[in-house]
């Protein structure tokens, strides 16, 4: 069975969807005025991770990551660059997708833009004026009214006290309390703006995500996911905003994995170690990186560095190794199998990917030991659910051969003449060849079957 880490709750439960053999799960996507950087790779490549485990388990998942096309940073940054809002934002979408592609994250099946639900939005804000919970400030905006929310720090574990606490009273502030938050921003000149009953605005940005998800998942979900960033507050802003229109459960189980560090420091452009999945593609393959993720359990803060990045690529090339050398055959998976009821036993303990990968591992030992196509079959169809090992070993292992001059053709004609530089005994030359390829970044592997070669 199942078993989900409920950040809620905190503590791990089983699963049960609220609708039989059927899951609703919304994640936090992007705000696109700029390039996605490892931190948006964790979200993505975790969150796929649990989408395609969850189909493999049966179950008939409706998958909604949300694209956030309208804040102040956007406003800002388009601008900035004296372009429209949209040809921002469309151009920071396709660079998220070609990013997302790379890495072998699946689509979701719903991708809606902000902008594209503010009569929703508009519809929640009614429901919570209606309620008592929001009201139009003398500034034109409209606020949510925190403490009039029973439960509010439920998810995050902040009692209102504490919070307020910790506030600074702001000066001239037409909210009634410091903890209260925007639903509505009222119309700046030069900004885009949406006619409301209350005028000309904008949303706020916690209420997209309720408006969004409640239309296309329902009121009542089964799984919200993000990063642990949002915790708080903006699900905690989330629950107190659809608990607080709808009068029901918003979501059952709520996930959130954990922080990237650089060198056990948290990434940040003010540290100088912000990195882009741009940034980090131009010098690792996108398989490496998806598998960097994949093998540290998605709750634990995860430290990115140049040393953890070639652990991640010897190992996964191991995993390659295996298959190379052992071509697999074709398998249907049975779960009944020891070694993929391990795998499955490790992605039903809160989707341990770290866990399953070691089963990876011990059955690729396996494969090397007893060159059992069969085995190898089972090795790229259990990595395969996963999203790892699904390319053509060599092509895999040959990725990026000849950034430093030589095509595959070169490559191939040195390593030929190298076999017959051995056969003649000169293995002086044949030296000469092998440390001229090395230079290039080549790397040869001798085996009984020949000399095989792939990128360093």
């Amino acid at each position: 069975m199942l078993k989900i880490y409920n950040s809620l709750k905190r503590e791990k439960q089983a699963f049960t969807p609220i609708e039989p053999n059927k899951v609703r799960m919304y994640v936090c996507g992007m705000t696109v005025y700029d390039y996605c950087h490892l931190g948006h790779a964790r979200v993505m490549v975790v969150f796929d991770m649990v989408y395609r485990w969850l189909k493999a388990s049966g179950y008939d998942v409706t998958y909604v990551r949300n694209i956030t096309d309208i804040d102040d940073k956007i406003i800002k940054r388009a601008a900035e660059n004296g372009e429209t809002i949209l040809q921002l934002t469309d151009r920071f979408i396709a660079a998220m997708h070609e990013d997302a592609d790379a890495l072998g994250v699946l689509r979701p099946d719903h991708e809606p833009r902000a902008t594209e639900f503010v009569p929703e939005m508009q519809e929640i804000i009614g429901k919570l004026e209606a309620n008592g919970l929001a009201y139009h400030a003398a500034d034109g905006d409209v606020n949510f009214a925190v403490r009039k929310f029973d439960g509010y720090g439920k998810l995050s574990g902040k009692s209102l006290d504490d919070l307020r606490a910790g506030e600074r009273v702001e000066v001239d502030s037409a909210k009634q309390d410091p903890l209260d938050f925007v639903l509505w921003k009222s119309s700046k000149p030069g900004e885009p703006s949406w006619p409301s009953r209350w005028g000309d605005g904008r949303p706020g940005w916690h209420i997209e995500c309720s408006a969004m998800s409640s239309k296309l998942l329902g009121n009542h979900f089964d799984i919200h996911g993000g990063g642990q960033d949002l915790q708080f507050p903006h699900h905690e802003n989330e629950i107190a905003q659809s608990e607080g229109a709808n009068c029901c459960t918003f979501v059952n189980y709520w996930m959130h994995n954990g922080f990237v560090r650089v060198d056990n420091e948290k990434m940040s452009k003010s540290l100088g170690n912000f990195f882009t999945i741009r940034q980090v593609l131009e010098e690792y393959d996108p398989e490496v990186v998806r598998f960097f993720i994949l093998r540290a359990q998605y709750r634990s803060p995860l430290n990115y560095s140049d040393a953890h990045l070639d652990d991640a690529k010897r190992s996964l090339d191991s995993l390659y190794f295996a298959l190379r050398d052992v071509p697999p055959a074709a398998v249907t998976l049975d779960w009944d199998q020891p070694y993929a009821a391990r795998f499955a036993a490790a992605l039903n303990e809160d989707f341990d990917s770290s866990g399953a990968i070691a089963v990876l591992f011990e059955l690729a030992a396996e494969v090397n030991r007893q060159k059992d196509a069969q085995l190898a079959g089972l090795l790229k169809a259990l990595a395969g659910v996963i999203g790892l090992l699904e390319r053509d070993p060599v092509a895999y292992l040959r990725a990026g051969a000849g950034a430093g001059g030589l095509d595959e053709a070169a490559i191939d004609a040195m390593v030929t003449a190298r076999t017959e530089a051995k056969k003649a005994r000169n293995f002086a030359e044949a030296d000469r060849i092998r440390d001229a390829l090395k230079a290039e970044g080549i790397v040869l592997d001798d085996s009984p079957q020949g000399t095989s070669w792939r990128r360093a």
